[in-house]
């Protein structure tokens, strides 16, 4: 018997675009939804209804933090003070080391993944720092991610990052990456172990793919070895690339191409290519202000970006500008990439940063970002039964609540989610038919637990910072406080 969910409002889909329907209903059996109007009468074995609040398709994260957050220790550091957050070239030769325990960073992922759910993510590409890491994410991690992926009910697209370099501040004082290709080439066996462990669990909510760490961090030949295995299991591949000058000055050091144009030379742009920032393309004022064909390049290629609007913010960059890359025709999809895993933050930063760049207050392009959210980065993965609230799609569903007094007035129910609310009044979701979260609740989970634990994990990782920092310095010099702290 199917269940059905009531909300005040509804973002549906209708003719290949969303729409919004009043005192509306989805209706769906199993994992797969019957029905979206406002005059269902059928039989229904359960009922919900989400109240004042705008039930739209899950939010999909293609960059989605499941990690211990690090912005808020490295978001506001100048040149200087950012290299303490880095390994030192001693670090690397002689002191790597796993900061937390197995079991650890397992607590570490279900800390995360609670959070996604909390903010209404229902499917994602994980992202964690390997900064706290002895090299990358070994098989056995993600197997253990995936397994609490299940548990939770999360729709997750995963595999072990790897690497073959790392970013590491010299005994010189400048940065560069120090390379030890055996580890990258490990990494790569990992991941390959882990798609096929994947086909294995033959669980439609847990589907292998590459996720290769940032573009300065492969080897020539991992970057190739990854394209290959891409073409050969026809899988998707996630590479950080195009999103900083050190990485595009490093990327024509080496080998005298720009980052794009290296992605081509390998074999890696194409199709199953997703690009985290992707900000620092030839249009971009710090590179050549003007667009020199890069666009028309990406468009070209059937490669998406994923755009993380709030991280790009808050790091001093940002997407030059979201219009540009829409109309040149490249498929635009978004993440978090870092805490919250806010995408209705994220969609109100980027539609404001889009106001600011073009000098014009209709540049914000409130649907289209919400699109990116949804139908982008289905198109992403290549699954267009996700993303749209529509007979035949799959049954993955958020509801904001709009009831709350300081939600404000309601003129149009995404304005007022947008521009007055945030991803923590989301009060129910869905995921192939399972309701994952009901009232803020996540069945099984015990939310004080998790704060506490959160905590004391966050803080032995802030520590470890010391003994990678050259000059040893205390997590409290590395990380000042904004103000000073005077002793009781």
């Amino acid at each position: 018997m199917p269940t059905k969910v009531t909300a005040r409002y509804v973002l549906g889909h209708h003719k290949g675009r969303h729409v919004l329907l009043e005192d509306a209903c989805v209706v769906y059996s199993g994992d797969v939804i019957d029905y979206v109007g406002h005059d269902y009468t059928g039989p229904v074995d359960e009922e919900l209804d989400a109240g004042d609040a705008l039930l739209m398709p899950g939010l999909i994260d293609l960059d989605a933090l499941t990690d211990i957050d690090h912005l808020i220790l490295d978001s506001w550091a100048g040149p200087e003070q950012a290299k303490g957050h880095q390994w030192s070239e001693d670090y690397f030769r002689n002191r790597r080391a796993n900061v937390f325990t197995a079991e650890e960073r397992q607590q570490v992922r279900e800390y995360a993944l609670i959070q996604l759910i909390l903010h209404g993510i229902t499917t994602y590409m994980p992202i964690a720092s390997e900064v706290h890491s002895e090299w990358a994410e070994p098989f056995v991690e993600l197997a253990g991610m995936a397994e609490t992926s299940r548990r939770l009910g999360l729709r997750g697209y995963l595999g072990p990052a790897y690497r073959s370099g790392v970013n590491v501040v010299l005994e010189n004082g400048s940065r560069s990456v120090m390379f030890n290709d055996d580890r990258g080439r490990e990494g790569l066996a990992d991941a390959l172990r882990f798609l096929d462990h994947a086909t294995e669990l033959n669980d439609p909510l847990v589907n292998g793919v590459l996720l290769p760490c940032r573009i300065e961090t492969l080897d020539l030949e991992l970057l190739k070895a990854t394209a290959a295995a891409s073409g050969e299991r026809d899988v998707l591949v996630r590479l950080h690339s195009l999103q900083g000058l050190v990485e595009r000055e490093l990327i024509h050091e080496w080998h005298g191409v720009t980052p794009l144009e290296l992605l081509d030379q390998v074999g890696l742009l194409n199709e199953r290519l997703l690009i985290p920032h992707a900000t620092y393309t030839d249009r971009n004022p710090a590179v050549h202000g003007e667009d020199r064909g890069d666009l028309t390049r990406l468009a070209d290629s059937g490669a998406s970006i994923i755009h993380c609007p709030l991280t790009s913010m808050r790091y001093g960059s940002t997407l030059d500008a979201f219009n540009a890359y829409k109309e040149a025709g490249i498929n635009i999809s978004l993440g978090t990439d870092s805490f919250p895993p806010d995408l209705i933050r994220g969609i109100d930063s980027g539609v404001q940063l889009a106001k600011i760049l073009a000098g014009s207050n209709d540049a914000g392009d409130v649907a289209g970002y919400v699109d990116a959210a949804t139908l982008g980065g289905a198109q992403a993965l290549r699954r267009p039964d996700l993303g749209r609230l529509e007979s035949g799609a799959q049954a993955d569903m958020v509801a904001f609540s709009l009831g709350d007094l300081r939600d404000g007035v309601h003129e149009d129910p995404v304005r007022t989610l947008l521009l007055n609310g945030t991803a923590r009044q989301a009060v129910l979701s869905v995921v192939a038919g399972r309701t994952i979260m009901a009232d803020g609740v996540i069945a099984g989970v015990d939310l004080d637990y998790w704060r506490s634990k959160g905590q004391e994990l966050f803080d032995k990782m802030r520590r470890a910072y010391t003994v990678r920092d050259a000059r040893n310095r205390p997590a409290d010099q590395l990380f000042p406080p904004v103000y000073a702290r005077l002793e009781r």
